[in-house]
């Protein structure tokens, strides 16, 4: 593997809100571009090193706690803390749908890499899977006991991995719509899980400061590091090398077979809410 330089930047520091921010998102295509959501109901849209939003999306009537770019960056998708998923159109800055199904906070949404289907998570336990040109849920998938942290789609859109309050990372077959696989291995709420870009590997983090690693051929842990620290954020490096990990104030650089921590990158002004890679740069 490469060095990584010991090195990291404060290039933004703005009012991104006039609340509490909850949620931001990277775009997937450029890396370029941000959403955000906060306590004010508001959903904005950020150019990466722009110090003003240059959209701002209303419509929820409570906080936004998820906030999510499909693929292409052509939609936005936010859920509020009263259960309601709202999905707008940026080129037209135009709200198309309204999605209503979740009892309680929507956690946590991904986006079909192909296609038009989104997955959200929610307080309530469950997790629906939803097509943007429709009302209602197409799915609904019941298994967490309490909140449902994080989802993540596959890369070829068949599966589904979920990691919950309950400590347990679930991987869904969204063609059956039934669970495949579950793993027990984390000893606190899992926070995030992330699949790799082109091997059948996924990775978990959890707030028992560990990254654990399973083989999706297999179904079994191949490595775990642990005391990385409370982990908030996961992202493959677009090759699959490494797996960056966020926690409260450092980004973690983490290898597998065998298990390596390669750096740790000290973020001094704040915690790590989310990454992306793009052009040969990290955004954090």
């Amino acid at each position: 593997m490469a060095s990584i330089t010991k090195r990291s930047w404060k290039f933004q520091d703005f009012m991104a809100h006039n609340a509490n921010v909850n949620c931001l998102a990277l775009g997937h295509k450029s890396g370029r571009v941000m959403v955000t959501g906060g306590d004010d109901k508001k959903v904005n849209l950020w150019a990466i090193g722009k110090q003003s939003c240059f959209m701002s999306l209303s419509g929820h009537t409570t906080p936004v706690d998820c906030v999510q770019f499909n693929q292409l960056e052509e939609l936005v998708c936010a859920g509020s803390r009263a259960g309601a998923l709202k999905v707008w159109d940026l080129e037209a800055a135009k709200l198309v749908r309204t999605l209503n199904g979740h009892k309680y906070a929507i956690k946590c949404i991904d986006f079909n890499p192909y296609g038009d289907c989104l997955v959200s998570g929610s307080a309530d336990s469950s997790i629906k899977v939803w097509d943007t040109r429709k009302k209602g849920a197409i799915y609904t998938y019941n298994g967490h006991k309490g909140t449902v942290n994080s989802v993540k789609f596959s890369p070829d859109g068949q599966w589904i991995a979920t990691g919950g309050e309950d400590s347990v990372v679930k991987i869904w077959d969204v063609r059956v719509g039934r669970v495949l696989k579950e793993f027990q291995d984390h000893g606190n709420p899992v926070t995030c899980v992330e699949f790799h870009p082109h091997e059948f590997l996924l990775a978990s983090g959890s707030m028992d400061r560990s990254v654990h690693f399973f083989d999706l051929e297999n179904f079994n842990l191949v490595s775990s590091e642990a005391e990385v620290g409370a982990v908030r954020c996961l992202c493959f490096n677009p090759d699959g090398e490494c797996l960056f990990a966020g926690t409260r104030d450092y980004l973690k650089i983490v290898g597998w077979e065998p298990n390596r921590l390669y750096d740790s990158v000290p973020m001094h002004w704040g915690r790590v809410s989310d990454i992306s890679t793009a052009s040969n740069q990290l955004v954090s």
